[in-house]
């Protein structure tokens, strides 16, 4: 899997899945079984200080491989979706130069109007 535009802590919390940890984001479902851990309670450790428990049995976890690689799959397509977006507020003059577009034009933004307009439509909704 590649997690470059949507990381695996993304693809878990929009899965609701919180507590967990695991080394590295997984790249198969093997690495995901035996490295993934999902936080169970809370113990104290040999001084009384509190510490989480956590456990790496699968029973345990709340989320499969199937639901990571599905919602990843989802997230991405969401992604890939809101290019135009993307490009767009690269493009946009910053908010200073617009309120002076605004305040300098005199008539209530022509030229505000104008520039927005111009960027939306090099890079228009799908």
């Amino acid at each position: 899997m590649n997690y470059d535009n949507v990381k695996f802590h993304e693809v878990l919390f929009a899965l609701e899945i919180r507590g967990w940890k695991i080394p590295t984001a997984p790249e198969t479902e093997e690495y995901f079984l035996a490295n993934f851990e999902r936080r169970t309670g809370m113990g104290t450790n040999d001084m009384g200080e509190p510490m989480a428990v956590f456990s790496s049995d699968v029973n345990d976890f709340g989320v499969t491989w199937s639901q990571i690689t599905t919602k990843h799959a989802e997230l991405i397509t969401e992604y890939n979706n809101k290019e135009y977006a993307r490009n767009r507020a690269l493009e946009y003059p910053s908010i200073g130069d617009q309120l002076d577009m605004i305040y300098h034009n005199g008539d209530g933004g022509a030229t505000f109007q104008a520039a927005i307009k111009a960027v939306k439509d090099k890079y228009p909704k799908p």
